[in-house]
């Protein structure tokens, strides 16, 4: 048997369109010969719909959705596809009115119904605000046969629970084991599994584990795309009954391809396997190219514009906007004040030489002294501080928030996580937008990957058309001291510690959830690790008001962050 694994991108609430995706690849795969077809969790309606689940006629608009779906399938294929359905007994016994469900579409009916039995509440996830869990357990619900094939079917958190490989559990059903004790002959899980620097690589652990454990393989084909903040990676997998990888769908890319079940062997044979990312730079520039480009076509931008500072971090958001939505569809503004140096005019301009994109000047000095005269009563008396350093960086906010507005274009902001972890950033200033690309990668990171882009093999891939340039990002914005500039000789480390200090802070606070005396402990100077969790609580207002930021750690300050603002801990 033949098994196609349809790996799309689906638009969040755009049922029509995603039932065409599902369409076309249903008629691609049975072309090939395919006899089943896997679709990702909530395929119909895009992962993750959040609040729209709770509109009964968007409930309504998914179920004539598949219902259109399965008469347009071609008649000898089967095809898994995710929805949401109702919950019949959701008054009686006081649940949730939705089931999280995969419904099997087959000779033009719906022939059956699957439903998700864990729903996690951990990080972005929110399932059991709107899924009642599978009521049925350990029988023959969520298997079906075809041609002689028992297929066991989960949804994606419900193969995360082994307590074999993670060492404990986190439910206290297991639905692999369940499945493996019906002797099933193929799990299939269908998954809307979003992206973090790394998670492949457990994954493919997990999953290998899984199907070596329990002596049966295993088919899981995820969602790729990015929708808001959150980025889907795709990596759609399978693994056979030893445990060993047979499958794997190329990253951050629409894919359908086929795997074979072979009756003789019992078991899944070798496919295709795209290559893994050769490193953690290449895995994360893809997945930001593929969040920026997303989000600007699901939001309906073609074009973005951002603030050039000659800095690093408004560099690599440049290179990133440039390869996903074309140079000539970049606009780089660049307000130099009398603080700024001559490299920050120089550098910026020569990026935007390396990357084809259009620039404009507009000085705000003038500006700058206008705020000062009008505020000049006000402020008599008063010493010289942080009010006035800002003024600079909300004027140039006001100049890109009208230039976005004037000509429909997509503000990228471009703080980076460092900053956005201890405030180093100005509210109706820099952190103006629509998205900030770069939120989640730290200040270290900025600098590895803006390394690996000008290695001699990513200038020559990413600039293809233009192999006279040489490099991608100019090395005097690598090299040179990091700064905002917000006064005469002022550098970034004049208030915070040196990045490779802080980075290294933030990341065992927000991502691990020590406290400081463990951080005092790691190492790390007292006093500096007092001032950074100070400046990290203080930052959480501004945290709340800044665009969406694509997540790519597994702690983002983004949906899945949820800290008080107004609170003494």
């Amino acid at each position: 048997m033949k098994i196609a694994i349809a790996q799309i991108n689906p638009t969040i609430g755009d049922v029509e369109g995603n039932a065409r995706q599902i369409l076309a690849a249903a008629q691609q795969a049975a072309a090939s010969g395919a006899r089943l077809m896997l679709t990702p969790e909530l395929s119909i309606v895009g992962y993750p719909p959040k609040d729209l689940l709770m509109r009964p006629g968007f409930i309504d608009d998914m179920a004539e959705a598949i219902a259109d779906l399965a008469q347009a399938l071609p008649p000898d294929l089967a095809v898994l596809v995710g929805t949401a359905e109702r919950n019949p007994h959701a008054s009686q016994k006081g649940g949730k009115s939705l089931f999280n469900s995969i419904q099997l579409l087959a000779e033009g009916q719906i022939q059956r119904s699957f439903h998700k039995r864990l729903l996690p509440t951990y990080d972005v996830f929110d399932d059991e605000r709107y899924f009642q869990p599978d009521p049925q357990s350990g029988d023959q619900h969520n298997v079906f046969p075809l041609d002689g094939l028992t297929i066991g079917v989960t949804i994606c958190e419900d193969l995360w629970n082994d307590e074999d490989f993670w060492g404990k559990r986190s439910y206290t059903q297991n639905p692999l084991a369940d499945l493996a004790d019906q002797a099933v002959d193929l799990i299939v899980n269908l998954s809307g599994s979003p992206y973090y620097i790394g998670k492949q690589q457990v994954r493919e652990a997990m999953l290998s584990h899984e199907a070596n454990r329990y002596r049966t393989p295993i088919l899981y084909v995820n969602q790729v795309g990015g929708n808001d903040d959150l980025m889907f990676d795709g990596n759609s997998v399978g693994f056979n009954r030893q445990g060993e990888l047979v499958y794997r769908a190329p990253a951050f890319e629409v894919a359908l391809q086929l795997v074979e079940w072979a009756k003789p062997q019992q078991d899944l044979m070798a496919a295709a396997i795209a290559p893994a990312p050769v490193c953690n730079e290449a895995e994360l520039w893809d997945a930001l190219v593929m969040g920026v480009q997303d989000y600007a076509r699901k939001c309906g931008f073609s074009s973005a514009v951002l603030g050039l500072s000659g800095g690093i971090d408004s560099a690599l958001v440049a290179a990133i906007a440039t390869a996903a939505l074309g140079a000539a569809n970049v606009l780089g503004i660049l307000m130099p004040s009398p603080y700024s140096s001559g490299h920050s005019v120089s550098d910026a301009l020569a990026l935007a030489k390396n990357l084809g994109i259009t620039t404009h000047q507009l000085a705000i000095g003038e500006l700058m002294q206008g705020y000062d005269h009008t505020l000049e009563a006000l402020f008599a008396g008063t010493e010289f501080g942080v009010a006035e350093e800002n003024l600079q960086s909300r004027i140039r906010g006001n100049l890109l928030m009208a230039i976005a507005n004037k000509f429909g274009h997509l503000l990228l902001s471009t703080g980076n996580k460092s900053e956005m972890s201890v405030g180093y950033c100005t509210l109706y200033g820099d952190m103006n937008g629509g998205l900030a690309v770069i939120a989640d990668v730290p200040k270290t990171r900025i600098y590895s990957l803006c390394r690996w882009l000008n290695q001699p093999d990513q200038v020559a891939a990413i600039m293809a058309q233009r192999p006279d340039t040489p490099e991608i990002i100019p090395a005097n914005i690598i090299t040179k001291s990091p700064s905002a500039e917000l006064k005469p000789d002022q550098v970034d480390q004049d208030s915070l510690p040196p990045y490779d200090v802080l980075d290294d802070i933030l990341e065992r606070l927000v991502n691990f959830h020590h406290s400081p005396q463990a951080l005092i402990k790691a190492g790390h100077d007292e006093d500096t690790v007092k001032k950074v969790v100070r400046l990290v609580k203080r930052a959480e207002f501004k945290r709340r008001q800044a665009p969406p930021g694509l997540k790519v750690t597994d702690r983002a300050f983004g949906t899945g962050w949820r800290m008080p603002i107004a609170a003494q801990y």
